[in-house]
C-alpha cells in the first residue's frame, strides 16, 4: 500500500505539472484544460479565482456527476481532485511566461511526455479513476455505447465548450490529441501493481 499511495501522489503531481507546462507552451492544450482555459478566463480570472483551483473545481464538478452514472470513487479520486490543480498553480508561477518559440516547443514536448507517464503511474496505481476517466467508464457502462465513441464525444464537447469560452486550441492540441493515448499504452504497464491488471483509459 505505501508502494502504491507513494505512486500516486507521484503521478498526480506529474500531472499537475505537465498541465504547468503545456499552459506554459501557449501552443495550444489538451481538451480539459481548454475548458479550463475557458472557464478561467471568462469567469474565474477576473473574480480572482487562480487556475489551478479552476481544475480543481471542475474536477469536482465532473465528480459529482458520477451520482446519476452509480460510479463510486476511490481514495486515488479525491486525491485526484485536490491535488492536480495545486501543483498545477506552483507550477505555473515557478515557469516563466515570456520564452521564445523553440523554447515553448520544448515545454510543450516535455508536457505532454510527462502526461503519459504521470497518467500511467497514477492510474496504474489502482486506487480509483480519475473524475474525467469515470465520468467516460460511467457512460459507458450505463449505455453500453463504445469507449472510443464516448470518450470522443465527451472530449469534443469540453473541447468546444472550452474554445467558446476562450480556451485556447493549437498545434499542441492536435499533437496531445494523437500522442497521449499511446504513450499511456506504453507507461501504463510499467506502473501497473499487477502485471494481470486492466485498465481503461
Amino acid at each position: 500500500m505505501t508502494r502504491r499511495l507513494t505512486q500516486l501522489f507521484a503521478g498526480l503531481i506529474l500531472y499537475g505539472l505537465s498541465i504547468a507546462l503545456i499552459v506554459r507552451a501557449d501552443l495550444g492544450l489538451d481538451p480539459w484544460d481548454v475548458l479550463n482555459q475557458g472557464v478561467f478566463e471568462r469567469f474565474a480570472g477576473p473574480a480572482g479565482i487562480s487556475f489551478g483551483l479552476v481544475v480543481n473545481l471542475i474536477g469536482l464538478a465532473v465528480l459529482l456527476l458520477w451520482i446519476p452514472l452509480r460510479q463510486k470513487p476511490g481514495f486515488g479520486t479525491v486525491a485526484n481532485v485536490l491535488v492536480i490543480g495545486t501543483v498545477a498553480n506552483f507550477g505555473l508561477d515557478w515557469i516563466p511566461t515570456d520564452l521564445g518559440l523553440p523554447l515553448r516547443a520544448i515545454l510543450l514536448i516535455l508536457g505532454i511526455v510527462l502526461n503519459g507517464v504521470a497518467s500511467g503511474a497514477y492510474i496504474g496505481a489502482g486506487l480509483g479513476a480519475g473524475p474525467r476517466d469515470g465520468l467516460m467508464t460511467g457512460v459507458v457502462a450505463r449505455t453500453g455505447w463504445p469507449v472510443k465513441w464516448v470518450r470522443t464525444s465527451i472530449e469534443l464537447t469540453v473541447v468546444a465548450v472550452g474554445w467558446g469560452l476562450g480556451g485556447s486550441i493549437g498545434v499542441g492540441t492536435v499533437l496531445y490529441a494523437v500522442s497521449i493515448g499511446p504513450l499511456i499504452h506504453v507507461f501504463l504497464p510499467l506502473f501497473m501493481r499487477d502485471p494481470r491488471q486492466t485498465a481503461t483509459v
